[in-house]
């Protein structure tokens, strides 16, 4: 029998393997890192998943767990969507008695992901990344999931700004695969207006599009053809796409902090089905 709540990590909306492969890396990290935590991930939102969060429960259950802490990949809420994070929980721990759970908020924009944020932009560039000439020819659009919610949406805006500040960028503008204004190509729009008018870097003629979630899916690939699209439009400016988060040691330190505080918050100890923050919703 565990002592501890376990850690399950809730990954959203998606069917590629890939990402799957990238959630069992991410708890195979904090597996090393904190062997006194049981730990497991899946996605919830995408039916025939290869890694689905009620298989994760399971095997917490089976491993002896009684509390769980959801933690949900995600940098900003999805807003209102078909299931949310402790809907999707609360069916998954049905079939076992007595197996209590709450559910965290939105990662957000923490100063550890910002991080690898700007570490995914200095590996698209290269070395040049980091000479401040180099960086004030290149604006950022840093894309969005999307949501009906505008509190969702806000959160890409406000982790566009923390990028921008103190970077040398250009500018780093934001936009949404879906559901929100403005799409991917009206980003890039905006992009190549700000990138023209930047003070000090005449000629400024590069745009790197920044996926804003986690890892490789269909939003990604979707992603990737609006891109192309705009650019071939466009053949006089250089479009570079940068990788996802994917799954980074700051990452794992994220989630883990995010375990943390849940329990030092005291609903952990006696968690009950049902309580949960509203991951749906803003956060």
């Amino acid at each position: 029998m565990t002592t501890r709540p376990a850690l399950l990590i809730a990954g959203h909306g998606t069917r590629h393997e890939g990402a799957a492969d990238a959630l069992r890396a991410l708890v195979g990290m904090l597996a090393d890192r904190r062997p006194d935590v049981p730990v497991a991930g899946g996605f919830f939102g995408a039916p025939a998943s290869p890694l689905p969060l009620s298989g994760a429960v399971d095997e917490l259950a089976a491993r002896g767990a009684t509390r769980l802490v959801a933690v949900p990949l995600l940098l900003a809420p999805t807003g209102p969507i078909r299931e949310t994070l402790p809907e999707a929980v609360a069916r998954a721990v049905a079939p076992h008695p007595g197996l209590g759970f709450v559910c965290g908020p939105a990662l957000g924009p923490h100063p550890r992901l910002l991080e690898v944020l700007e570490r995914r932009l200095e590996a698209v560039l290269g070395g040049g990344a980091r000479r401040p000439a180099d960086r004030a020819r290149t604006t950022v659009l840093l894309v969005g999931r999307g949501a009906a919610d505008p509190h969702a949406n806000a959160e890409v805006v406000r982790t566009a700004r923390l990028l921008w500040e103190g970077r040398g960028f250009a500018g780093v503008e934001s936009a949404f695969v879906t559901l929100a204004a403005p799409d991917v190509p009206a980003g890039l729009d905006r992009c190549r207006v700000l990138a023209a008018a930047a003070p000090g870097a005449p000629g400024a003629d590069r745009i790197v599009v920044l996926p804003g979630f986690f890892f490789a899916g269909d939003l990604l690939e979707r992603l990737r053809m609006q891109t192309e699209g705009w650019a071939a439009a466009h053949p006089g400016i250089e479009v570079l796409g940068a990788e996802p988060i994917g799954a980074a040691p700051e990452l794992a330190e994220v989630v883990m902090e995010r375990y943390r505080a849940t329990v030092a918050d005291g609903a952990a100890p006696e968690l009950a089905v049902g309580a949960a923050a509203a991951v749906g919703g803003p956060a």
